[in-house]
């Protein structure tokens, strides 16, 4: 008898979302990440749960209404983590005429059935004060719906929820082979140290390592059809004062976005460029950095260059190739392939995805191995994710609560707590009755109390676990701060993050 029913290898959204939905389905599901969740391409996306208004030029109308239908089923249930916002859409001359701007979001708003968001509108930017941080040349424009999330923490959520449905989540554990037989045998490294397991099927949910691992591991030739995308942002100090989000047209026809993140910065981006190579290398490339500043001296009043920019990123994105010129034409959608021998165990490849449609994915996923692995039905639909136990406008509400029971708690500090944990921050405030009571002070508002939580439940080893996956708080810690930081977590409270499973399963 295998150990497991299905090891799962990659531990970005897809994968968490798929140990998710089959824990829930009474599976036996173990997970393996080679660094920390979320460390790829879940960490780097544009931080947006959305239909994709561009998808519709190219008319992937199917695409973009599993999106919309997807973003209200998510901000159900992650309400504190997935929250509504406002993006201006400048109509300018040259670029795609207002009639079709109109049409488009006309389309946007009426097919997925949006009920949650309100509706687009027509806004005169010459008078309008979200038109002021703009250069003068774009009168008019539209204001729309979307969602904004941390991606990180929503890969966490789901591999949390996994944890607490019984799945063993191991990271920083590389699955050095796979070898297949009536199961699968892993050979796994963990600190130097090997182990095994075997499982009835096994996922590859690597993302853009999908052909390094099919190679390598599973001892397979080439992965057809895969294209490999880079796409890279880059932050500044806030660029202006609202809370709305800017999508402009570029002037190669490509679309930007530059977005309020974390309360005293502007996100900008993203780019489309084809990728080769090892995706833990990718970093964005000095043209990439020059042409974002470029969107922005073209649409801002603000001047940028690249020395103002105080952090950048770029993700890989594995994409099912349909032999598209140009990355950006390629399908967003994601393709699951099933590979499953006469005598042999299977093998389900992920192709591709949007972070907006990642719990759709995985229960297309379970339902595709439902005559291999038979478990419980379809369940994630209407589940809430850890901490999202409140109503679908209820944050604010919360956020009022939270500031009653601990009144020494500033609100800039009560809102990212419940933004990051939404009901689970009562775990992490206690009985606590001032600051002091939560540990030590270790930058910005982290505290030692927050610190040893995600040591404890959210599988945090490092600094930059902290820092820039479960949280964003690496763009206000000094370097002096994240050494005190590192410090805290390998002195001050041990390292009590959960350990893998010991050796010998079964």
């Amino acid at each position: 008898m295998a150990d497991f029913d299905l090891a799962i290898v990659g531990g970005g959204i897809n994968g968490a979302g798929i140990a998710r939905d089959a824990a829930g389905r009474g599976l036996r599901v173990l997970l393996v990440e080679q660094d920390d969740l979320a460390s790829g391409t879940s960490s780097a996306s544009t931080k947006l749960i959305h239909g994709g208004l561009r998808y519709l030029e190219h008319a992937w109308f199917q695409l973009v209404r599993e999106a919309l239908i997807e973003r209200e089923v998510l901000m159900r249930m992650a309400p504190h983590l997935i929250r509504p916002a406002r993006f201006i859409l400048p109509v300018q001359a040259g670029m795609r005429p207002l009639w079709m701007l109109r049409a488009g979001l006309f389309i946007y708003d009426h097919l997925g059935g949006r009920k949650l968001l309100p509706a687009t509108a027509t806004i005169n930017l010459s008078r309008d004060p979200l038109g002021a941080p703009l250069k003068g040349d774009a009168r008019w424009g539209f204001e729309y719906s979307d969602c904004r999330t941390n991606d990180a923490r929503l890969t966490v959520l789901n591999a949390l929820d996994a944890a607490e449905r019984g799945a063993v989540i191991r990271t920083r554990t590389r699955c050095l082979r796979a070898e297949r037989g009536e199961f699968w045998r892993l050979m796994l490294e963990v600190r130097g140290r090997r182990d095994a397991a075997n499982a009835r099927v096994l996922v590859n949910a690597t993302g853009p390592w999908l052909g390094i691992f099919a190679e390598g591991a599973l001892k397979q030739p080439p992965v057809p059809h895969l294209r490999l995308d880079q796409g890279s942002h880059i932050v500044f100090r806030r660029l202006y004062e609202h809370d709305r989000g800017y999508i402009f047209q570029a002037n190669d026809g490509r679309v930007v976005f530059a977005l309020p993140f974390e309360d005293d910065f502007t996100l900008v981006g993203t780019t489309d460029r084809s990728f080769t190579g090892d995706p833990a290398t990718a970093a964005p490339s000095a043209d990439e950095i020059a042409y974002l500043c470029t969107v922005v001296n073209d649409q801002f009043r603000t001047t940028v260059s690249p020395a103002d920019v105080v952090h950048a990123f770029a993700g890989v994105r594995s994409l099912y190739d349909d032999g598209s010129a140009k990355p950006q034409d390629t399908p967003r959608d994601y393709v699951l392939t099933l590979d499953e021998p006469d005598g042999e165990a299977p093998l389900l490849t992920v192709y591709g995805g949007k972070l907006t449609t990642y719990r759709r994915l995985a229960e297309d996923a379970l339902d595709r191995l439902a005559h291999i692995l038979p478990g419980r039905p379809a369940w994630t639909r209407g589940a809430r994710l850890p901490g999202g136990d409140i109503a679908v406008d209820g944050v604010e509400r919360l956020i009022a609560e939270t500031r009653q029971s601990w009144p020494f708690l500033r609100e800039r500090h009560a809102r990212r707590l419940v933004g990051a944990y939404g009901t689970r921050a009562a775990r992490i405030l206690g009985s606590a009755k001032s600051l002091d009571d939560l540990g030590p002070l270790l930058g910005a508002d982290l505290t030692g109390a927050e610190a040893a939580y995600l040591m404890t439940h959210e599988w945090a080893q490092t600094a930059d676990d902290v820092l820039w996956r479960r949280s964003k708080l690496g763009l206000k810690f000094s370097r002096e701060e994240r050494a005190r930081l590192a410090k805290f977590m390998s002195d001050g409270v041990g390292n009590p993050a959960r350990e893998p499973a010991p050796a010998g399963y079964g």
